[in-house]
Protein backbone atom coordinates (compact mmCIF):
# COMPACT_ATOMS: atom_id res chain seq x y z
CA UNK A 1 0.00 0.00 0.00
CA UNK A 2 1.42 3.35 -1.02
CA UNK A 3 1.36 6.06 1.59
CA UNK A 4 0.98 9.70 0.69
CA UNK A 5 3.80 12.08 1.42
CA UNK A 6 2.92 15.20 3.42
CA UNK A 7 4.18 17.40 0.56
CA UNK A 8 1.95 15.79 -2.10
CA UNK A 9 -0.57 18.59 -1.55
CA UNK A 10 2.01 21.05 -2.95
CA UNK A 11 2.65 19.11 -6.15
CA UNK A 12 0.20 20.91 -8.42
CA UNK A 13 1.36 24.31 -7.13
CA UNK A 14 5.03 23.57 -7.81
CA UNK A 15 4.49 22.00 -11.23
CA UNK A 16 6.20 24.92 -13.06
CA UNK A 17 9.31 24.55 -10.88
CA UNK A 18 9.32 20.80 -11.51
CA UNK A 19 9.15 21.39 -15.25
CA UNK A 20 12.04 23.86 -15.15
CA UNK A 21 14.17 21.33 -13.25
CA UNK A 22 13.24 18.50 -15.64
CA UNK A 23 14.17 20.71 -18.60
CA UNK A 24 17.50 21.47 -16.93
CA UNK A 25 18.23 17.76 -16.43
CA UNK A 26 17.42 17.11 -20.07
CA UNK A 27 19.57 20.08 -21.15
CA UNK A 28 22.58 18.48 -19.44
CA UNK A 29 22.09 15.39 -21.56
CA UNK A 30 20.58 13.03 -19.02
CA UNK A 31 17.58 12.17 -21.16
CA UNK A 32 13.91 12.65 -20.62
CA UNK A 33 12.95 12.34 -16.95
CA UNK A 34 9.28 11.91 -16.09
CA UNK A 35 7.72 14.20 -13.51
CA UNK A 36 6.46 11.22 -11.47
CA UNK A 37 9.98 9.77 -11.27
CA UNK A 38 11.43 13.09 -10.15
CA UNK A 39 8.67 13.59 -7.57
CA UNK A 40 9.39 10.12 -6.24
CA UNK A 41 13.06 11.10 -5.85
CA UNK A 42 12.06 14.21 -3.94
CA UNK A 43 9.70 12.42 -1.57
CA UNK A 44 11.92 9.39 -0.96
CA UNK A 45 15.33 11.05 -0.84
CA UNK A 46 15.21 14.84 -0.53
CA UNK A 47 12.20 15.00 1.78
CA UNK A 48 12.74 11.79 3.71
CA UNK A 49 12.04 13.73 6.91
CA UNK A 50 9.39 16.33 6.00
CA UNK A 51 8.89 19.50 8.02
CA UNK A 52 5.52 19.95 9.67
CA UNK A 53 4.94 23.58 8.74
CA UNK A 54 6.79 23.78 5.44
CA UNK A 55 6.07 26.75 3.21
CA UNK A 56 5.53 26.70 -0.55
CA UNK A 57 8.70 28.71 -1.21
CA UNK A 58 10.74 26.13 0.74
CA UNK A 59 9.43 23.33 -1.46
CA UNK A 60 10.35 25.33 -4.57
CA UNK A 61 13.82 26.11 -3.18
CA UNK A 62 14.40 22.39 -2.57
CA UNK A 63 13.34 21.52 -6.12
CA UNK A 64 15.55 24.17 -7.68
CA UNK A 65 18.53 23.15 -5.53
CA UNK A 66 18.60 19.59 -6.89
CA UNK A 67 21.64 18.97 -9.06
CA UNK A 68 21.14 16.84 -12.17
CA UNK A 69 23.85 14.41 -11.04
CA UNK A 70 22.16 14.00 -7.66
CA UNK A 71 18.98 12.78 -9.35
CA UNK A 72 20.85 10.58 -11.84
CA UNK A 73 22.80 8.90 -9.03
CA UNK A 74 19.58 8.18 -7.18
CA UNK A 75 17.82 6.78 -10.24
CA UNK A 76 20.82 4.59 -11.09
CA UNK A 77 20.87 3.08 -7.60
CA UNK A 78 17.10 2.52 -7.72
CA UNK A 79 17.40 0.81 -11.10
CA UNK A 80 20.11 -1.48 -9.78
CA UNK A 81 18.05 -2.31 -6.70
CA UNK A 82 15.12 -3.30 -8.88
CA UNK A 83 17.09 -5.43 -11.32
CA UNK A 84 17.84 -9.11 -10.98
CA UNK A 85 21.61 -9.37 -11.20
CA UNK A 86 21.78 -13.03 -10.27
CA UNK A 87 23.52 -15.40 -12.67
CA UNK A 88 22.44 -18.99 -12.96
CA UNK A 89 24.96 -21.76 -12.45
CA UNK A 90 24.56 -22.75 -16.09
CA UNK A 91 25.31 -19.21 -17.30
CA UNK A 92 28.31 -19.04 -14.99
CA UNK A 93 29.71 -22.30 -16.41
CA UNK A 94 29.26 -21.04 -19.98
CA UNK A 95 31.21 -17.86 -19.11
CA UNK A 96 34.23 -19.85 -17.99
CA UNK A 97 34.37 -22.40 -20.83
Amino acid sequence: MKTNHPYDSFRQHVSPALQVKLDEIQFYGYGNVKEDEFWSFLTKKKWKKPKEDVKLFEIIEDIMAVKAGEYINYSTVEALRGSDLSISEEDLKSLFK
